[in-house]
């Protein structure tokens, strides 16, 4: 996880929270999140990026789009960095 950009750690944790979600439904979340537009020129590649690191598995719903869960990896690497977080955070 501490190898991830923000916007990875972003997509990887909306993934997490939704049903297969397909690239346009991450996108959406994402820009709400950020409030501003994300290129698709941006979403994929780091999409990309967290199925390489084998966080994240890509799956096909048809023959153009492609959906996204969440690793076992993916989920320790999410509760470790929450274990991490909550050690600073402890209030």
């Amino acid at each position: 996880m501490h190898d991830l950009t923000g916007l990875q750690r972003d997509l990887l944790y909306a993934i997490a929270g939704m049903d297969e979600p397909h690239g346009l439904a991450l996108k959406d979340e994402v820009e709400q999140y950020y409030e501003g537009e994300i290129h698709h020129g941006r979403l994929y590649p780091n999409l990309d990026t967290l199925v390489d690191k084998g966080l994240v598995e890509k799956g096909s719903k048809d023959r153009r789009t492609n959906s996204y869960t969440i690793t076992k990896r993916g989920h320790r690497e999410i509760e470790a960095r929450r274990e991490w977080e909550q050690d600073y955070l402890d209030w």
